[in-house]
């Protein structure tokens, strides 16, 4: 049986942030540091030129000396409001009423909570107590991707389900003066705060990604790379750390996608996840695309950052307004800390 993706809706955050303000501010935080000039070239070259936060980067919990509670707060707060607008704007899209979802599916790894996302949303949505749930927290980057491949498992498993998917991220909240090494600067530029939200159901509501099984899906753990990318938490708030090693995770994955795409597989386009140019262009390039081809992925890096979870969900969006030719084959793509890889593979429907 077919899962359908749906167009997913992208929600942004009030606060526009320049790259340029990205690099003013850490002059500002680090202007006696000895590699300084060296970090702000390598800011300037992410191929970011603006992000959106939750808060102003002046903000105590931004760029300010915030400690973890008030950190932790603010982020949890923040994409719980991104979260709701979300899954409001997509159910009153595809006019689905909130009585009729028969699933939850949310992914959120910045900031902390118990409950998660999920419970929280059914109370601020009106979903029915009985509802399914499914909370990824610690996913990152892969979270969006894989709570679309657990959204058409549970289609397949249960025929007629309509399930909500729900990205939400203020990765801001890792933006630390704390941390000053190359890596931790590039991430100050690289993350933007975003939600998304779409719906997953086994007949098709508008065009979109059309999923003929479960076994068009792909998961995939590296072996021994835990420390690629990792995130952590002290007194002084969340952090993102990352090995030399980092730069060749996806090269070192990609292989494996291949081989699970079949080497002999048309792929006609891609939403890739937009971690960093590199990412984008080596994944397209290994799936035969160029830059035409994944130019929904380069634009978003772009003008709105690393989104995260939500990365590939606003990719998507992108390929609604510009979409390829009805039948032709697709995949999306995403890597997240682990180094974890999930994708899946289908055909647009007109």
């Amino acid at each position: 049986m077919p899962a359908y993706i749906a167009r997913p809706t992208t929600v942004f955050p009030a606060h526009k942030v320049t790259t340029g303000e990205i690099v003013d501010d850490i002059r500002t935080h680090h202007y006696d540091h000895p590699r300084l000039k060296y970090y702000l070239r390598v800011v300037g070259n992410t191929g970011v030129n603006t992000r959106y936060f939750t808060r102003p980067l002046t903000a105590s919990t931004v760029s300010g000396t915030a400690g973890i509670g008030e950190r932790s707060v603010a982020a949890f707060e923040d994409a719980l409001n991104l979260g709701e607008q979300a899954a409001r704007q997509t159910l009153t899209a595809h006019h689905v009423k909130p009585a009729d979802v028969d699933a939850i599916i949310t992914t959120h790894s910045t900031g902390w909570s118990v409950p998660n996302l999920d419970v929280h949303l059914v109370d601020r949505l009106g979903l029915r107590p009985t509802v399914r749930r499914i909370a990824l927290t610690t996913l990152a980057c892969a979270g969006g991707t894989q709570a679309l491949i657990r959204a058409v498992d549970m289609v397949t498993a249960r025929p007629g389900s309509t399930v909500l998917v729900v990205a939400s991220e203020v990765i801001s909240a890792v933006y630390n003066h704390k941390d000053d090494a190359v890596e931790h600067m590039i991430y100050k530029a690289l993350f933007g705060d975003s939600a998304a939200a779409t719906l997953v159901t086994d007949q098709p509501i508008g065009p979109g990604l059309r999923v003929d099984s479960p076994a068009d899906t792909y998961e995939h753990v590296l072996p021994n790379s835990l420390n690629r990318y990792n995130g952590r938490a002290d007194h002084t708030g969340f952090h993102f750390d990352s090995t030399k090693e980092a730069l060749t995770a996806a090269d070192d994955v990609l292989p494996h996608l291949l081989d699970w795409l079949g080497r002999d597989q048309i792929i006609d386009w891609a939403a890739i996840h937009p971690g960093s140019g590199r990412i984008i262009t080596d994944t397209a390039t290994a799936l035969g695309l160029d830059a035409h081809d994944s130019r929904h992925s380069t634009d978003t890096l772009t003008d709105e950052g690393n989104l995260g979870a939500v990365s590939v969900l606003r990719v998507l969006e992108r390929t609604h307004d510009d979409p390829p030719p009805a039948g032709s084959h697709g995949v999306a793509v995403a890597y997240g800390p682990g180094f974890n890889t999930a994708a899946i593979h289908g055909t647009w429907t007109a």
